[in-house]
């Protein structure tokens, strides 16, 4: 499912597991699994110098069109969790992501995740080339961060 990166520096997050991620058990929600990897596309895509809301703000949305997660090892109440992720090119109206849960040097967890660029206004629309300003962020997604990022 996720491919050996080809990107010399994937984009980095690191997150801890907090109660409202967990069930009674102490064990991380599979939903939780879902707004991390959201956040993960949004700090990097902020990292770019092209923010989200800039996105937003001139009526484009990323809706998720797949979204595949394998599970390895739960993760639990406590446990801090790096994040990486790598952005490959667009691939027609898709936008693909490949992401890992690293646990103590372990991959606990993978996922594939893939977006569509659509525009809202004036009515919703998929966009099969985006504006230069999206491309442009999609081309340093793909690049990954400069060092030191």
């Amino acid at each position: 499912m996720v491919n050996e990166s080809v990107t010399r520096h994937p984009w980095r997050l690191v997150k801890r597991v907090l109660p409202q991620h967990t069930d009674h058990g102490g064990v991380m929600w599979h939903g939780a699994y879902v707004g991390w990897l959201e956040e993960a596309r949004v700090e990097a895509l902020s990292a770019t110098g092209y923010p989200y809301e800039a996105m937003a703000s001139v009526g484009l949305e990323m809706p998720v069109v797949q979204l595949q997660i394998r599970y390895r090892e739960a993760l639990m109440l406590g446990d801090e969790v790096e994040l990486i992720s790598v952005s490959s090119a667009p691939q027609g109206v898709r936008w693909p992501w490949s992401t890992r849960f690293i646990k103590n040097s372990v991959c606990v967890a993978e996922a594939s995740v893939e977006l569509a660029l659509v525009s809202v206004h004036p009515v919703r629309r998929v966009l099969r080339h985006p504006p230069e300003a999206v491309a442009e962020a999609f081309r340093a997604l793909a690049d990954g961060p400069q060092q030191g990022l």
